[in-house]
């Protein structure tokens, strides 16, 4: 894999490079033989994740980060390119990032600062599968830092800080009898009429911090129940995913959702923390000195949130807009590629 050529190019060859979270390994392998080949560069490897750092003696370490894998496959492969646009199957979520990172780590020998790249698997999956947490237990030491990026798309803006997520399944109990004998028993289904009349009427909070406001969410994503098409079903379970703003800790957000679904049985199936925005730390102020533009609040959930964790101050700025993540047409714009690179080349070689 020739980590020099244009952005653009980059970002279309990554794209037709399957890595469906869970799958990543080929496309790991290429990026650790590929960074190898650079000597001002020093590569690990742990498990599907592959990290290069430089070792140059500067008084300063920054941490640039971004996932492999992306969702599954929906009808979007392979890439293609019209109208200045790169369409394909994580072209937004983040194979335009990840080319960026790539191609500093090639070419910029010389930074002004000591670079750690982490190019990490599992992200679009359960928390516990993902390679940057991994990386936190096995090696923590090689993301240290003094700031961090994280190059999810962003519209190639600041977006600071995350909010954190948390799964929970809220489960009735009812009593299986024949449908033809309904009064036999008790629907469970029926009994979830009143999880959802909690949701419906749920107010979620809108959160200011160090200026930007977070929005929090509630919903039911999905519902499960039933045996057979004469049964009354005896369990239903409505699968919920809350998004809290940073200021909340997980044991805080798990707490108030007990309170919400009180008298209902509540387990919770996932969860990460969020990350609070950290713009008033100086390296954070040095690097939105040099890209500009007005920082916004993270509404996703990032890996921010793992690097506010390790008392590492990270932002989200990548190129690509993240309402088209996931969907079947995402796209990321080559000018945006180009654009981000530069502004980060810029950071990384104006004297510090």
């Amino acid at each position: 894999m020739d980590l020099t050529v244009p952005g653009p190019d980059l970002c279309e060859a990554l794209v037709n490079m399957s890595s469906v979270s869970g799958t990543e390994e080929p496309l790991a392998d290429q990026l650790e033989a590929a960074l190898a080949q650079y000597p001002h560069l020093k590569v690990f490897r742990h498990g599907n994740t592959v990290v290069a750092r430089t070792d140059l003696g500067r008084a300063e370490r920054v941490v640039l980060a971004g996932h492999i894998d992306t969702v599954p496959l929906n009808d979007n492969l392979p890439a293609r390119r019209a109208d200045g646009l790169i369409h394909g199957l994580g072209a937004c979520d983040m194979k335009g990032g990840l080319a960026v990172g790539l191609r500093l780590a090639a070419t910029l020998a010389e930074p002004n600062r000591d670079v750690t790249y982490v190019f990490y698997d599992c992200e679009e999956v359960e928390a516990e599968r993902n390679g940057l947490f991994k990386l936190t237990h096995s090696n923590p030491e090689l993301l240290d830092g003094v700031f961090a990026v994280v190059m999810e798309p962003s519209n190639g803006v600041v977006e600071a800080g995350c909010q954190g997520t948390m799964r929970i399944e809220v489960t009735t109990h009812g009593e299986r009898a024949h449908s033809a004998r309904s009064w036999m028993g008790r629907n469970a289904i029926h009994a979830a009429g009143g999880i959802l009349d909690r949701l419906s009427a749920y107010q979620p909070r809108r959160v200011p911090i160090d200026g930007l406001e977070y929005r929090e969410g509630l919903n039911a994503v999905g519902i499960s129940g039933g045996v057979a098409g004469n049964v009354v079903p005896d369990l239903c379970t409505v699968t919920i995913n809350y998004r809290f703003a940073p200021s909340r800790s997980e044991a805080e957000a798990e707490a108030h959702l007990r309170e919400v679904f009180e008298g209902y049985d509540v387990v919770v199936t996932d969860s990460a923390p969020g990350g609070l925005p950290g713009l008033e730390r100086p390296a954070a102020a040095a690097f939105l000195q040099v890209v500009g533009g007005e920082p916004k609040p993270k509404f996703g959930w990032t890996d921010v949130a793992r690097f506010t964790l390790l008392g590492v101050p990270a932002v989200n700025y990548g190129p690509g807009d993240p309402l088209y993540a996931h969907k079947q047409d995402e796209f990321v714009p080559e000018a945006e590629i180009e654009q981000c690179e530069q502004r980060l080349r810029s950071w990384l070689t104006t004297p510090v």
